[in-house]
């Protein structure tokens, strides 16, 4: 049994390991979106985005929730090298045989959906993800917290997608170029994972597989992902038909601003989901719980004032990413924003409690009413308000996920959220809306304005904080300082 200070150790490793990988996603379409967005314009964007939705859906039948359930069901064998290999791959080959089912769907699509046949191209390329994500065996590293080797891996093919976007896209007609460019920044790692698979699981075929024990959980694995893939990627799937591809990229570019800002919210909760697994397994429930507070005060803590600032700023945003042909996209962007905070709450309340409990189907249940809301609206205000429409579908929809997740686990985490100090957050949050905002009535540029104004509002909402002693604010900081103090010391 590992000490409580390893337990520690390798968790807060896990975490800056992760941190990094996160800012790496957002540094690099920090860099890049603001360059393409300018040279493949809303229709070029719109194009990629699309056909990244669609695909999205033929890689979700191909993984069958396994991205999720292969952590957990690896992390609960991850002692035992014989029943760790078995277990990968029986999962393996089932990810396999689906994805060349997926191929054969999207073969069938190509040649008889009439909107598909003009960038069979550009759907082949993108379509690559599927295999890819099959051998990538992702969920296995994951399961045993290699989150060092995960994050050099994907930072070095983000390099190396970030040196080709610049020196391989320079006009509109590029996007089927651009559009490879982003697998190989997202999914090409995947073939070291196979290469170097061996030193953690032993690659002879075994034998006497045992499938069936996963189906079922995969089952309900699958079915919340589908739920999920829907409501995530209906909007612009629906926008591309209903709409045009220039709606389209209006959408991505406020959905792509949302994406990287969620990815630094979930942070956490993703490094915790092998952790709080196997605490649940081992019986270990009081740090399960500790682990799932700290997470929830964590996602509250920087969700929200990320929420405010975007919609604050939300046109300064746009414009510096994207440029002034991005108008349309502002205020779909302001309707996105409070999807941070929902998809935080539910990241940790559904990923890190519900599915390390074995609930997996309230997941189901509260993803699955998610998308049929959100369908239900998309066809609704699509058609009158286009992009922010499908705005508007994603907000409810996300918060009806949340809605639901919180009633089933209501007697499990009001404990939890009555320990996260509000009030504090909100008077953070104001004094800091206010120390900022005056900004905008000076004619600096779009990245000037965006600097100061979040160095203002982010600068005073930290030292509120502080002030104030919030617990959690003051730990990190105390662990900073007196690390360094103490590298201080030492040399002395």
């Amino acid at each position: 049994m590992e000490s409580d200070s390893v337990r520690e150790k390798s968790l807060k490793l896990n975490f800056i390991m992760n941190a990094i990988l996160t800012m790496s996603s957002f540094i690099f379409p920090l860099i890049t979106f603001p360059y393409v967005s300018r040279v493949l314009l809303p229709i070029g964007t719109g194009k990629v985005a699309f056909a990244t939705s669609l695909i999205t859906y033929f890689n979700m039948f191909a993984q069958l929730g396994i991205p999720t359930y292969g952590v957990r069901a690896c992390a609960m064998v991850r002692d035992d090298r014989e029943e760790l290999t078995k277990t990968a791959h029986e999962l393996l080959l089932i990810n396999l045989f689906m994805g060349l089912l997926s191929y054969v769907a999207l073969l069938v699509a190509l040649i008889f959906v009439p909107r598909l046949r003009d960038d069979r191209l550009l759907y082949v390329i993108i379509s690559l993800t599927i295999v890819l994500s099959a051998i990538g065996m992702e969920w296995l590293y994951k399961a045993l917290e290699q989150y060092t080797y995960i994050t050099i891996r994907s930072i070095i093919f983000k390099f190396v997608a970030l040196i080709a976007m610049f020196l391989l896209v320079h006009k509109q007609q590029d996007y089927i170029i651009y559009g490879g460019i982003t697998i190989l920044a997202a999914s090409a790692s995947n073939i070291f994972n196979l290469i170097n698979v061996h030193k953690y699981i032993d690659m002879r075929w075994i034998g006497n597989y045992h499938f069936k024990r996963h189906l079922k959980v995969i089952a309900i694995f699958f079915a919340m992902a589908c739920a999920t893939t829907i409501y995530t990627n209906l909007d612009a799937v629906m926008l591309g038909f209903m709409k045009t591809d220039e709606d389209v990229g209006y959408y991505n570019a406020a959905v792509k601003i949302k994406n990287i800002l969620v990815s630094i919210v979930t942070s956490l909760g993703t490094v915790l989901l092998p952790r709080a697994s196997y605490y649940v397994e081992h019986g270990e429930m009081k740090e399960f719980r500790r682990i799932s507070a700290k997470a929830l005060n964590f996602v509250f803590l920087i969700a929200t004032p990320m929420m405010i600032y975007f919609i604050l700023f939300a046109k300064y945003g746009i414009y510096f990413l994207s440029g002034s042909a991005y108008t349309g996209s502002i205020l779909p962007m302001q309707i996105i924003m409070p999807t941070l905070l929902f998809i935080g709450i539910t990241n940790i309340l559904g990923i890190q409690i519900l599915v390390p409990l074995g609930k997996e189907k309230i997941v189901l249940y509260s993803e699955i009413a998610g998308a049929v809301i959100d369908l239900i609206i998309n066809a609704l205000l699509i058609p009158r308000l286009a992009s922010s429409g499908a705005a508007i579908g994603t907000l409810i929809a996300e918060m009806v996920v949340l809605i639901v997740q919180y009633i089933a686990l209501r007697d499990e985490v009001t404990e939890l959220l009555k320990k996260i100090h509000y009030g504090k957050i909100i008077l953070a949050i104001a004094l800091s809306s206010f120390g900022s905002i005056w900004i905008v009535q000076f004619a600096f540029s779009n990245f000037i304005t965006l600097m100061v104004s979040a160095i203002l509002f982010f600068g005073i909402y930290g030292i509120i904080l502080l002030i104030t002693k919030e617990e959690l604010v003051v730990e990190i900081v105390n662990q900073i300082f007196g690390r360094f103090l103490c590298k201080i010391r030492n040399k002395k």
